[in-house]
């Protein structure tokens, strides 16, 4: 694991410090890692929902469609 050293002002290291003990963090370390997994997790989903936005009209799902999968499901199990 790299190690990576920040500089805060007072102000924010207090407000560190009462977030690790109000929700029972492990270290400073640790709530800092799981800010930046939500950040990386907010982003990998924004970034889904452009693609699904991007990926051109909607189809609808309905019972044909689903019909439909199977028929392409067993065709791809049958090559």
């Amino acid at each position: 694991m790299a190690t990576m050293n920040i500089s805060l002002p007072d102000d924010l290291r207090d407000f560190v410090n009462r977030q690790v003990a109000m929700h029972s963090f492990s270290s400073t370390s640790e709530y800092l890692r799981e800010l930046i997994r939500r950040e990386r997790d907010i982003e990998m989903l924004r970034n889904k929902l452009l693609a699904g936005r991007d990926s051109g009209p909607a189809v609808p799902i309905d019972d044909a469609w689903f019909a439909q999968l199977r028929v392409q499901a067993a065709a791809d199990i049958a090559e």
